[in-house]
C-alpha cells in the first residue's frame, strides 16, 4: 500500500532502496527555506543497521502489510528466543534483535506477545504497552518531599530502575510503559 512520505509513523514497516525497514523515529520538520518533510529513523530488518533518511510529502513510500499471529515466550538462550504458537502450538526461534533493545528487561518466560511476519519471514516482536511489576527497592520518603512533585529511583522485580512517586514503597505493584520505562500508576493488588 502506497503512503505518502509525511503520513510515516514510528513501527510501520516499509519497503525502502530495496530493503525491509521498521520506522524508528520520526519528526516533521519545517525549515524557513524550501519545503517541509520528515526526518525518519530507519532500521534494516535484516541486518540491524539504523540510518536516517527525509521524505518529502510528495514522495510515496510503499508500507508493508504484516501477518499477526499471537504466540508466547516458552524460553531465551543466549541470543535466540524461542516462541510457541498459541492455536497450533508449533514452535519457532528467532533472532533477540527483532525485538527493541529497551524492551529486553521485559522478557520473561510465558509472556504473550504479537509475532509479524512478512512472506512467512517474522520481522517484529510487539510486547504490551505496559507490565505491571513488583517494586524490589525503593528509597524511603523524606519528611516534606511529598509537597512537591518529586520523584524517587526505584529497582523493579526485572532489575530495571526507574522514577517513582515518593508514596511508592518496596513491595508495591507499579504499572510501566514498555517503549519509555516510565511509571504509569499503582497498581491495587
Amino acid at each position: 500500500m502506497k503512503i505518502d512520505g509525511n503520513q510515516l509513523r514510528p513501527g510501520y514497516i516499509i519497503q525502502y532502496q530495496g530493503r525491509l525497514c521498521a520506522v524508528v523515529k520520526t519528526q516533521h520538520t519545517q525549515p524557513g527555506k524550501g519545503g517541509a518533510y520528515m526526518q525518519a529513523e530507519l532500521r534494516d530488518i535484516k541486518n540491524g543497521t539504523k540510518f536516517q533518511d527525509r521524505f518529502r510529502a510528495s514522495a510515496s513510500v510503499e508500507r508493508v502489510r504484516l501477518e499477526e499471529a499471537s504466540y508466547q515466550l516458552l524460553y531465551k538462550q543466549d541470543d535466540d528466543l524461542t516462541f510457541m504458537h498459541e492455536e497450533t502450538f508449533d514452535q519457532i526461534t528467532i533472532p533477540k534483535n527483532l525485538v527493541d533493545e529497551g524492551e529486553h528487561p521485559f522478557l520473561t518466560e510465558g509472556l504473550r506477545v504479537t509475532l509479524c511476519s512478512y512472506e512467512g519471514d517474522p520481522v517484529r516482536i510487539v510486547l504490551p504497552a505496559s507490565f505491571a511489576l513488583r517494586v524490589v527497592e525503593a528509597d524511603p520518603v523524606v519528611k516534606g518531599q511529598t509537597a512537591s512533585s518529586s520523584y524517587k529511583p526505584a529497582l523493579l522485580e526485572n532489575n530495571l530502575r526507574i522514577l517513582v512517586p515518593p508514596y511508592i514503597e518496596s513491595g508495591a505493584m507499579v504499572l510501566v510503559g514498555t517503549h519509555d520505562h516510565a511509571y504509569i500508576e499503582r497498581v491495587n493488588k
